[in-house]
C-alpha cells in the first residue's frame, strides 16, 4: 500500500527545482540594461562619429588623430604616460585629502562659531572668485617648482565646494532630533557626533565626487604652467613637439583617472551610507 506523500513532497511536485543561479544571473542582467547598457551605447557612438569623422577628413590629424593612432600612442608611449601618470596622481591624492579635510574642518567651525564664519568665510568667497590659471604662477614662484604648489593647486580645486556644501549639510538637521538631543543636555561634541555628522554624510559625499575630479583638473593646470613632470607636463611637451597622438593619449589618461576616482568616491557612499538611500519609485 502506497503511502501518502508528506507536505515537503507535495511542494516538490507542485514547483519544480530551478536552479539557483538563474534569478541571480535575471537580476545581474536587469541591472545591466538598465544601468550600464545606455552609457556603453552613447560611448560606442561617440567613438564610431570620431572614427568616422577622422576617416573622412572631417578632424584633421593635427588636431584629433584617429582611434588607431591614438591607440598606438598608448603602446608607444606606454611607459612614459605611467611614469609621468605617478606624480599626478600623487599631487592629486594628497590635494584631494588636504582640501577636503580643510573644508571640514572649516565647515565644523562656521556651524558652531558665527563670528568665525562672518570673518573667514569672505575671505573663502574672494579666494575662490580667483581663476586658478591666474594665481597658479604666483604659486610656483613662490613655492617654488617642487611638489607643494602642485598639491596646493589640487586642495584649493576642491576646497570651497566641499566647503559650502558640509555647511549646508551640518545645518541640514532634523528639527526633533535637535530638540531631543537639548532636551539631554547633550554638548556640542555630541551632536555633532550623534545628529550633525550623520545628516552631513550626503552633502559630504556629492562634493567629494564633484572634487575626485576637480584635484586632478588642478593638478594638470600646476603642471601646464611650472613643471619638469607629470601628466600636465606631458601634454604641453607633446603638444610642442607636435606629436598629437601622445597629447590625447594622456588626455584620455588623465580623464580615466578622474572617473576611477569618481567611482572610488561613490563605491565608499554605497559602502557607508546605505541607509540614506530610501526605497525608489519602480520606473
Amino acid at each position: 500500500m502506497a503511502s501518502t506523500p508528506t507536505a515537503f513532497e507535495r511542494s516538490v511536485i507542485a514547483q519544480p527545482w530551478r536552479p539557483a543561479l538563474a534569478p541571480s544571473l535575471s537580476a545581474f542582467a536587469r541591472r545591466f540594461a538598465r544601468d550600464w547598457l545606455p552609457p556603453l551605447i552613447i560611448i560606442m557612438l561617440v567613438l564610431g562619429i570620431w572614427e568616422a569623422a577622422s576617416l573622412t577628413g572631417l578632424l584633421k590629424d593635427f588636431v584629433l588623430p584617429g582611434i588607431p593612432a591614438v591607440l598606438a600612442a598608448f603602446v608607444k608611449d606606454g611607459d612614459l604616460i605611467v611614469k609621468h601618470a605617478q606624480p599626478t596622481i600623487i599631487e592629486a591624492v594628497l590635494g584631494f585629502a588636504i582640501g577636503n579635510g580643510a573644508a571640514v574642518a572649516l565647515a565644523v567651525l562656521f556651524v558652531h562659531s558665527s563670528l568665525a564664519e562672518r570673518g573667514l568665510f569672505p575671505v573663502a568667497l574672494g579666494y575662490r572668485s580667483i581663476p586658478i590659471v591666474a594665481i597658479t604662477p604666483v604659486l610656483v614662484l613662490a613655492l617654488g617648482n617642487g611638489l607643494e604648489p602642485k598639491v596646493l593647486i589640487a586642495s584649493m580645486s576642491c576646497f570651497f565646494v566641499t566647503l559650502v556644501n558640509m555647511m549646508r549639510g551640518l545645518r541640514s538637521v532634523d528639527r526633533e532630533a535637535a530638540e531631543l538631543m537639548h532636551s539631554l543636555s547633550a554638548n556640542w561634541w555630541q551632536v555633532l557626533v550623534k545628529v550633525r555628522w550623520p545628516a552631513s554624510m550626503p552633502f559630504l559625499f556629492t562634493s567629494l565626487k564633484l572634487a575626485a575630479g576637480g584635484c586632478f583638473t588642478g593638478a594638470l593646470v600646476a603642471e601646464w604652467i611650472g613643471s619638469t613632470q607629470g601628466l600636465g607636463y606631458l601634454v604641453v611637451l607633446s603638444s610642442y613637439q607636435f606629436h598629437i597622438p601622445t597629447m590625447w593619449a594622456t588626455i584620455f589618461t588623465a580623464s580615466g583617472m578622474a572617473l576611477c576616482a569618481f567611482f572610488l568616491v561613490s563605491l565608499l557612499e554605497r559602502r557607508l551610507t546605505g541607509w540614506t538611500r530610501g526605497a525608489t519609485l519602480p520606473e
